[in-house]
């Protein structure tokens, strides 16, 4: 009897754990239709990462392969309503990079995106000219709105607010891990977009920064549109538009560029 005993435990303890695929007997999550380590919750899809650091992972999408600006326009920088040109970006491309023509204007992403991770470098010129915020000055605009400060911010004094890595107008970076003018730098970058309900901000949009693998805002709330000496405000904008770079008067240069979209938990695999 004690034997059957036995035989039975083991027999319900290998149902439970069968292939160590998951339970079906433990308590349902709070909120969630699965139980905790439930076996039929969708599972991760499975993305190859770069073979090299700050390489596109396979299910991201390259904006920038080092050859032709194929996948941009020309643009004009409106921070209530961002347009695209449709024509040819005007910008420089060699060496494996683009480059800022001072004064041709701004590009954009033909693709629109809402919540991504975006990788991009970018490089200050090598020869110092200016000071503060003529040094080295560009920006990345996400959904053509909401910047994060590009300048070159090795000992060049400027407020807070505008130097490299800012939420420009609203936010200082955390600290100052900036590289001297001339050497490649590199963000991170995690954004949720805002969203909206019949016109009304219903959500903030979100930034998480890294800049050289530094963290310089850890889900930080926007408060709006980027605006120059002014206080931001939310208007009403589509769940998806152009990433932007501004061309601010100085050939910065940019290279690796690519973003993920990115998704909820627990959506199946496409």
């Amino acid at each position: 009897m004690k034997i059957a005993f036995i035989a039975l435990t083991g027999m319900a303890l290998l149902g439970q754990t069968s292939g160590d695929l998951g339970y079906t007997d433990t308590p349902i999550l709070p909120g969630l239709p699965y139980h905790v380590h439930d076996p039929a919750r969708p599972h991760p899809k499975v993305v190859a990462p770069a073979a090299q650091p700050g390489g596109a992972p396979s299910d991201a999408i390259v904006l920038f392969d080092g050859a032709s600006l194929a996948q941009w326009t020309a643009a004009r920088l409106n921070l209530v309503n961002p347009v695209s040109t449709q024509q040819p970006a005007g910008w420089k491309v060699e060496n494996g990079y683009f480059e800022v023509v001072p004064r041709s204007g701004d590009i954009a992403t033909k693709e629109k995106f809402g919540d991504v991770q975006l990788h991009i470098e970018w490089a200050a010129p090598t020869e110092v000219r200016g000071t503060s915020q003529n040094r080295g000055n560009s920006g990345i605009f996400l959904q053509g709105r909401y910047e994060v400060q590009v300048l070159d911010s090795y000992q060049n004094p400027t407020y807070a607010d505008g130097q490299a890595g800012a939420i420009y107008g609203q936010w200082p970076p955390l600290v100052n891990p900036a590289r001297k003018p001339g050497e490649w730098q590199s963000f991170d970058i995690v954004f949720e977009a805002p969203r909206f309900d019949g016109g009304k901000p219903v959500t903030p949009a979100y930034l998480t920064v890294f800049l050289n693998g530094v963290l310089l805002h850890n889900r930080k709330e926007v408060a709006g549109p980027t605006v120059h000496r002014a206080l931001a405000k939310y208007a009403p904008q589509p769940a998806e538009d152009s990433l932007m770079l501004q061309d601010h008067g100085t050939p910065v240069r940019y290279r690796n560029i690519w973003v993920r979209r990115v998704r909820g938990y627990d959506q199946p695999e496409k």
